[in-house]
């Protein structure tokens, strides 16, 4: 179908939404003040405090690590941008981003988080009306703000961060605000990105039409970082299997008895998972022929519990090196120390949809040349470094110079759901930075409008269109939240629409599989995995919320305690537009009658019984 349950309209990027934000400062011995003045951006203060005044739009190209995210909000607000109860906003296309960037950032302003440095998640306001200064929010939630305040007059900046990741929600934002600053050309907008076609973004937002360059509207400054050289190494012929290739060249690496510390590169948690195991063998294997130095073996993804994802920043002794092995989620969210060898097995994983079949799912697929040259990049930070990849320099010069941007390769009903909310009648118009396929929008309006959520003119229904964009939830979700009460099932729909929002509920340690594999399948039922969703909710209630039960059980606590919140949350809005509060008394059917009302679009045929997997043994 058009999106599976569970994709909601502020997309994950390799994160994990119930996870801790990772905050790890080099610095740490130094003042707050001395911390600030070592950042590379420090020296551009001035030159970007100047641009800022003299041009709308400023294009800021900075390295990963050079202080720009935490830096030029407070440069801002030192030079007066938040007086007279103006906002300056920063978006983040990750929710942990904007969690622990607003930590450190009210840490640095000896504020408590919340009142001067605040942040606004889906599900999570942690600011103060009143009191907030500087905002940090994703972008998603920045394009909903317009649906109350369609000119973000409370904002006299706004810094959008992170923008080469060219997120559904960073896109929009871009067309949404070039929009709004031809009505306010007293707002400033900063976007800020670690690699990006400034050209491109000069473009789109220069709005001088005299062909004076003197009358530009949007400057580009340029932040250094502070980098090393990185030799690049390449095979002299294609890998068959990049997963073995990056273990033998972690060995090699390792028996050749040089310094530093290694970051491989992997598409996903399973494959991370088995390159950490194969070389927990091998390390094993090197310590009984006597190798001096030992290997400490690291995985990094998204779905890692917060204590694990933190040892990768740990100081090892002389005898140790330290192998870090990532998802694209060590490519530009965070920066490890000591690392000197980076292995680039020269794909990602990313989200794509199919408009020939209306599938979304995620592929493995090659990475870009900027991808490329960022990986690498990682092993420059503290020293020279080498860079080994597992291709040939001919295939390497076949990639794509950048990753296809997210809104030519998503379904769009939730976006325009949200731009026809905007009062964006004649979205085919819109003024999109990178315009997506006609065949995905065609197909996002036929999806809207079998949901009941547009008419026959493609205008928004009233009531269920308004209320289904009101929801920070996609549209299949809404309307199932919406009709639900007429189901008889509002209380269990409410439950299962909040599960399906968190990321990872089952832990799976690595070393446990079978024993957690036991545990869950207590939970499991017939009738598909949004029952046994609702199933454990309602368990994890009936146990007080206990976290020993969780652990007992292989959940997510910190997962089960956000779905609660959601779920909340979800429950006013509900209430709001006054649907009754229905059960279901443990009636299956009902409840899946009212999910396919929903998320009809994804039925397919069933296969026929005898196809079935035995699952008995």
């Amino acid at each position: 179908g058009p999106e599976a349950p569970g994709i909601s309209e502020e997309r994950e990027l390799n994160t994990e939404a119930t996870g801790s934000p990772i905050i790890y400062n080099p610095h740490t011995a130094l003042s707050i003040e001395r911390q600030r003045q070592k950042l590379p951006v420090f020296k551009h203060r001035n030159n970007i405090l100047y641009m800022v005044e003299s041009c709308q739009t400023v294009i800021i190209v900075g390295e990963t690590g050079c202080g720009k995210t935490t830096q030029i909000p407070q440069y801002l607000l030192e030079a007066g941008w938040a007086a007279e109860g103006k906002v300056i906003g920063v978006t983040q296309p990750r929710r942990v981003a904007a969690v622990s960037v607003a930590n450190r950032v009210a840490e640095e302003r000896g504020a408590l988080l919340g009142h001067e440095v605040g942040y606004t998640i889906r599900f999570d306001d942690c600011s103060d009306p009143q009191a907030t200064r500087i905002k940090f929010v994703t972008d998603g939630m920045l394009v909903r703000e317009m649906m109350s305040d369609p000119l973000l007059k409370k904002y006299s900046v706004l810094m959008l961060d992170e923008a080469h990741e060219r997120t559904l929600y960073t896109d929009i934002a871009i067309g949404l605000l070039k929009k709004i600053q031809k009505k306010r050309q007293d707002l400033r907008l900063i976007v800020a990105s670690a690699t990006l076609d400034a050209k491109k973004f000069h473009d789109f937002f220069n709005l001088n039409e005299t062909g004076d360059p003197s009358k530009d509207t949007c400057g580009i400054l340029t932040v250094e970082g502070r980098t090393f050289p990185v030799d690049i190494f390449y095979t002299v012929s294609p890998v068959p299997d990049y997963v073995k290739a990056t273990v033998e060249t972690v060995v090699k690496l390792h028996e050749a008895d040089e310094d530093g510390d290694v970051l491989a590169f992997l598409t996903g948690q399973d494959e991370v998972e088995k390159v950490v195991s194969l070389l927990q063998e091998q390390a094993r294997t090197l310590s009984k022929h006597g190798m001096k130095k030992h290997l400490r073996i690291l995985p990094m993804y998204s779905g890692l519990p917060y204590p694990d994802q933190m040892k990768v920043f740990d100081r090892v002794p002389p005898s140790v090196r330290k192998v870090v092995v990532a998802t694209n989620i060590a490519e530009t969210s965070i920066t490890i120390n000591g690392i000197v060898y980076v292995i680039d097995c020269a794909f990602v994983k990313l989200r794509a949809y199919n408009p020939h079949n209306a599938i979304e799912s995620l592929v493995v697929t090659p990475i870009s040349k900027a991808s490329a040259s960022q990986r690498a990049g990682r092993a420059g930070r503290n020293r020279p470094g080498k860079c080994f990849r597992l291709y040939t320099e001919e295939d390497f010069e076949k990639l794509p110079d950048s990753t296809v941007p997210e809104m030519q390769r998503s379904n769009l009903a939730p976006v325009i759901l949200q731009l026809k909310a905007l009062g964006i009648d004649n979205v085919l118009r819109f003024n999109f930075l990178s315009p997506p396929p006609a065949q995905t929008m065609v197909q996002a309006l036929e999806l809207l409008y079998a949901l009941g959520g547009l008419d026959n003119y493609g205008r928004l229904t009233d009531p269920m269109g308004l209320r289904m964009a009101e929801f920070p939830l996609s549209p299949m979700f809404a309307k199932m939240l919406l009709e639900s009460g007429n189901f008889g099932c509002s209380k269990e729909i409410v439950t299962i629409a909040a599960m399906m929002q968190i990321q990872n509920i089952f832990v799976v340690p690595p070393n446990q599989k079978k024993a957690a594999a036991r545990e869950h399948r207590k939970f499991a039922v017939a009738e598909g995995d949004h029952l046994t969703m609702l199933n454990v909710y309602e368990a994890f209630i009936k146990h007080q919320k206990s976290s020993q039960w969780c652990q007992k059980h292989f959940l997510n606590y910190k997962g089960l305690q956000r779905a609660m919140t959601v779920r909340e949350q979800l429950r006013r809005l509900m209430n709001k537009f006054k649907v009754p509060r229905t059960t279901s008394e443990g009636d299956p059917v009902v409840i899946l009658r009212c999910i396919v009302l929903g998320f009809f679009a994804n039925a397919g045929p069933s296969p026929p019984f005898w196809f079935l997997p035995d699952f008995t043994g």
